[in-house]
């Protein structure tokens, strides 16, 4: 649905969410498993954390998450899916309401996610990871996926849509020189299945950096 400008980013979301059962797959994001696989697990923060599945996974790893999200339902939905499908880790996640545009989770955590933070609305994303890139405490990561171009079945052009490139999104985070390692900076694409049901793919990147230990 068209995001209409005066209705506020909490209801939008709500919206989205009560329009189905289940927005999201159900599944973790496959870059999540890859980059963060080997690390030892501690303090996780899950930006736009969704119906859950991501916070889900990092708990059943043995992480502590703070998963946040601008959506109620998708943060009511996500508490019973923890609950009915990992009832075990479920009490490693807090699950927390947050505009992350005007307030952010305090405290740092050892590993910072944002997978797809995107938002039809004008969300300061920027401003919003470089709040994240300051919660990481030294010797964590943070790792940032989003979108590099529209899905297959919608090539555009869309001149109101911008992908960032991972340059794009390290040059905008503004970190300070030597205090940072980039641990991967790509592209790659992803398959999906189209609104028809046809298969499709969308080309997305993946951004992740370690913070140098003190």
């Amino acid at each position: 649905m068209p995001h209409d400008s005066t209705i506020p980013d909490h209801a939008y979301w709500d919206t989205r969410y009560t329009e189905s059962d289940r927005m999201w797959s159900g599944r973790p994001n496959a870059p999540l498993i890859r980059e963060t696989s080997d690390l030892t697990p501690g303090r996780a923060l899950d930006l736009g954390c969704g119906e859950g599945a991501d916070a889900i996974w990092l708990a059943g790893q043995g992480w502590h998450v703070t998963a946040v999200d601008i959506s109620r339902v998708a943060l009511d939905r996500a508490a019973r899916h923890a609950k009915e499908t990992a009832e075990a880790a479920a009490h490693r996640i807090n699950w927390e309401w947050y505009d992350l545009g005007s307030s952010f989770p305090v405290g740092t955590f050892d590993l910072v996610s944002a997978h797809f933070l995107h938002s039809p609305s004008d969300m300061p994303r920027d401003e919003i990871l470089r709040k994240a890139a300051a919660v990481v405490a030294p010797g964590g990561v943070l790792l940032i996926v989003g979108h590099a171009a529209g899905p297959s079945w919608d090539p555009g052009p869309h001149p109101d849509l911008h992908f960032p490139t991972p340059d794009d999104v390290l040059a905008a985070l503004g970190l300070p020189d030597g205090e940072w390692e980039v641990l991967r900076s790509e592209e790659h694409p992803r398959t999906l299945t189209g609104p028809d049901g046809q298969p499709a793919t969308r080309l997305d990147n993946t951004l992740k950096l370690r913070r140098t230990a003190a």
